[in-house]
């Protein structure tokens, strides 16, 4: 198993495509958040948010019923479609053509929501991003593994990584298990922590940016929004998630210095999403 490779910042600025002047929302890409369920539409929102900060055109989000005046209100840029569940997932259906698809925050375990997942995973051919209680879901029912199209990006923090791929004692041990689950599923796995890798085959990729503000709640939501953005602006899925992660870190590296690391929340991640683009030195 060949070392990490450091995504520093001459990688990102490689693979970065900046916006052309005469571009408008309709090549920009659209991306579609789907998740939510009664007590968690925080997460979709800061999914959703991100997504658009990030330099997508349009953003839909598909949630319960629930949550349709909280993410019309905490995000007027946004549009919504609606499960016919008040509460949670249940039939994910929507008429729209997205580029990209991000899938799982605060989605719930529900029965009825895993079965609607099970039913999505068979038919989608939208290039895709799944993370949080989707991931559970997988975990549940590893054959649908086969159901996922190749290159689909899995977001686990370490629990959720540990219930896809099982326990390890050592940390060249957790590497070369995920490489082994990539490989054999054709995934890219962008492995949250500190420092976040991503897995693609058998390379291994190691950020350098972020720090330890980026541990509170809701970061991994708007990771998810940021990829999936990029998804849908026509990256690759692996320059998706390179410049995903090292966009998400820089804005903890930004912020730092003014805000300390004890008051950074995950909507600053949000905020300074644009300040992180420039400091790739280019607009």
């Amino acid at each position: 198993m060949s070392r990490p490779f450091p995504i520093r910042h001459k990688e990102v600025v490689e693979r970065y495509k900046p916006m052309q002047p005469k571009t408008h929302k309709g090549l920009q890409g659209h991306a579609l958040i789907i998740g939510g369920s009664y007590g968690k539409m925080g997460s979709v929102s800061l999914a959703s948010k991100a997504a658009l900060k990030t330099g997508c055109g349009l953003v839909t989000a598909f949630i319960p019923k629930c949550g349709y005046d909280i993410i019309q209100t905490a995000i007027p840029e946004v549009m919504v479609i609606t499960d016919s569940e008040e509460k949670y997932i249940f039939n994910i259906n929507f008429k729209i053509e997205p580029q990209a698809i991000g899938i799982g925050m605060g989605i719930g375990q529900k029965p009825k929501t895993q079965k609607a997942l099970y039913e999505f995973f068979k038919t989608n051919q939208i290039p895709l991003v799944i993370d949080a209680d989707a991931l559970n879901c997988i975990a549940q029912n590893p054959d649908w593994l086969s159901l996922l199209k190749p290159k689909t990006i899995l977001t686990p923090h370490l629990k959720e990584l540990e219930r896809l791929i099982g326990k390890w004692d050592t940390e060249n041990q957790k590497l070369q298990k995920t490489v082994n689950f990539c490989v054999k599923y054709d995934l890219i796995i962008v492995v949250k922590g500190a420092p976040t890798k991503i897995i693609n085959d058998e390379m291994i990729y190691q950020n350098t940016t972020g720090n330890a503000a980026l541990a509170t709640a809701g970061s991994g939501d708007v990771l998810t929004g940021i990829i999936t953005s990029l998804l849908a602006q026509s990256y690759t899925p692996i320059d998706a998630a390179i410049l995903g992660v090292y966009l998400h870190g820089k804005t903890a590296d930004i912020a730092m210095p003014e805000m300390g690391y004890q008051s950074f929340i995950a909507s600053d991640i949000i905020a300074n999403i644009g300040r992180a683009y420039l400091s790739l030195g280019t607009l």
